[in-house]
């Protein structure tokens, strides 16, 4: 009884760690919150778009309405606008003429958000924008709610995101159509 009580923290201590070795469930746990190493799953997890985050149903404004889902099979540019955003009218000029330029390699979904169809519309109409525009009409996953306008993504064929971009940038300029004729080979 002696012993015991002298060496109760080490039995307590040796029982812990056995279970640490021995427990599958408790080791990846340990593993990844107290360690910070992340997992290859949870990397592809953080990094694929499945086909539940990509159920998405969208009205079509220019074009026929579908779901974001049915347009996997080539690279998929999505990109989230708003007509009431400066930064997303100013990238629209590159995303059209890039919509010319590739639209034989990467299908188009062009969300407007917090958008009246007319409003849109109208736009499209102005500028004789002719890359395909959608609203969506079902809640957007938090994986692709964008936090800031415009949002692209460039999404390859088996959903791995390729490119975000949370910001208004060129999309005609010779880089991107490299890296664009590259994952699309």
């Amino acid at each position: 009884m002696n012993f015991l009580r002298k060496n109760l923290i080490y039995i307590v201590l040796v029982v812990v760690l056995s279970a640490f070795a021995l427990i599958k469930p408790l080791r990846d746990f340990v593993s990844e919150q107290i360690a910070m190493s992340p997992t290859v799953a949870k990397i592809n997890d953080e990094t694929t778009l499945s086909d539940d985050v990509l159920n998405i149903d969208l009205k079509g404004i220019n074009t026929s309405s579908t779901n974001l889902k049915n347009l996997r099979g080539k690279v998929l540019f999505l990109n989230f606008w708003g007509t009431w955003c400066p930064p997303c009218r100013t990238e629209w000029p590159t995303i059209e003429k890039l919509y010319h330029l590739r639209k034989d390699k990467l299908e188009f979904a062009l969300i407007a958000m917090q958008d009246q169809e007319e409003d849109v519309k109208k736009f499209l109409k102005e500028n004789n924008y002719t890359a395909p525009v959608y609203i969506a009409e079902s809640p957007l996953d938090p994986k692709v709610l964008p936090v800031a306008f415009p949002t692209t993504y460039l999404i390859g064929k088996d959903g791995r995101i390729l490119k975000k971009e949370d910001s208004s940038m060129d999309w005609s300029k010779d880089s991107v159509l490299e890296f664009i004729d590259q994952v699309t080979k």
